[in-house]
């Protein structure tokens, strides 16, 4: 009985030590289920969380990084969501992502089926400003945005392709590929590629992010577009339209706190309308080239043209063709295949 009592002890003992050795995710708090091949990702992560590129992870639910936590994402993860409006992944005012890709490894968010409209995509809500005030409530999630710090942080993206998303909200709301609610300054995002999205590629709502190297390819609605006073720049963005019935490349609304695009392509094999101002909008727009569009300039609410500044010069005629500067050259831009 001695050495049975001393053989238990030694078990209780080693089984402590082993689930004590495995508990390192003990910093976040989330509902997700877990299997030994494919983790899931959904419900809410309430401390800080890395995720593991060898493994295999598949959205399976909303996905809530909350206030305080930081969300990282190394280089080469791969996201799959299943086909589901539900499914997104929102990053809380207060919270920040960290997407570590690389030219080599980007990290891709995707839909397990790859039609347009399968995901709601990515969302980040900050503290900077917006016109619709302090704490406004967005249209995704009744998630609480905005505030007065211009130079907040939502965190870093790196090399990032989100493909297939755009699900159905409601009636009259559509997810975006990425969805920027009063972003700030502070936050970084560079190589961004969003493709084959139901809705916009990316949306402005407020704020003062920038993003540098944006390529937005058949996305059937904008491939940009800002509301809110967005006053952030774009700089080096690439817009392909091989897809019918599209909207625009940019769509501009709400009051006009003069945002900055600098070298930016957009080309259209089905014609329609490359950028679209309504209500008071504008832009300073530096070497822009437009190429296939029927419309080059379409002034939804016959808004002031002049608001519209381009290598320097107000507008002053839709039909002037000042978008004939040189193309934003992606040749090396590899990883917006993957």
């Amino acid at each position: 009985m001695k050495h049975l009592k001393n053989a238990t002890v030694l078990i209780a003992i080693t089984t402590v030590m082993f689930f004590s050795s495995c508990g390192n995710d003990d910093d976040f708090d989330t509902n997700q289920d877990i299997d030994p091949v494919n983790f899931e990702l959904n419900g809410t992560q309430e401390g800080d969380r890395i995720l593991d590129p060898s493994q295999g992870y598949t959205l399976t639910g909303s996905y809530i990084v909350k206030s305080g936590a930081t969300l990282t994402i190394p280089a080469g993860t791969q996201i799959i969501s299943q086909v589901a409006s539900n499914n997104y992944i929102a990053i809380e005012k207060g919270a920040e992502i960290d997407i570590q890709g690389t030219a080599s490894l980007p990290v891709v968010m995707k839909s397990s089926a790859g039609n347009q409209g399968d995901w709601g995509g990515l969302v980040l809500l900050g503290d900077a400003l917006t016109t619709e005030g302090v704490d406004a409530t967005a249209e995704v999630g009744g998630f609480i945005y905005g505030g007065t710090n211009a130079s907040d942080s939502s965190g870093n993206i790196s090399f990032l392709v989100i493909k297939n998303a755009g699900a159905q909200i409601n009636a009259d709301s559509q997810y975006n590929g990425l969805t920027l609610y009063a972003v700030g300054s502070g936050t970084s995002i560079n190589n961004l590629a969003l493709v084959d999205g139901a809705d916009d590629g990316v949306e402005f709502f407020g704020g003062s992010v920038s993003i540098t190297n944006l390529y937005a390819e058949n996305n059937q609605d904008d491939s940009v577009d800002w509301t809110e006073g967005w006053n952030g720049t774009l700089t080096n963005t690439y817009v392909v339209h091989n897809n019918e019935g599209f909207s625009t490349a940019i769509e501009a609304d709400g009051e006009n706190n003069n945002p900055t695009i600098t070298n930016f392509t957009a080309v259209s094999t089905f014609g329609g309308t490359a950028l679209q101002f309504k209500k008071m909008s504008g832009a300073t727009m530096t070497n822009v080239f437009l190429a296939g569009y029927d419309t080059n300039v379409d002034m939804k609410d016959e808004g002031p043209i002049e608001n519209i500044i381009v290598d320097g010069e107000a507008m002053t005629d839709v039909a002037n063709n000042v978008f004939n500067g040189t193309a934003v050259d992606i040749s090396n831009w590899g990883w917006i295949q993957q």
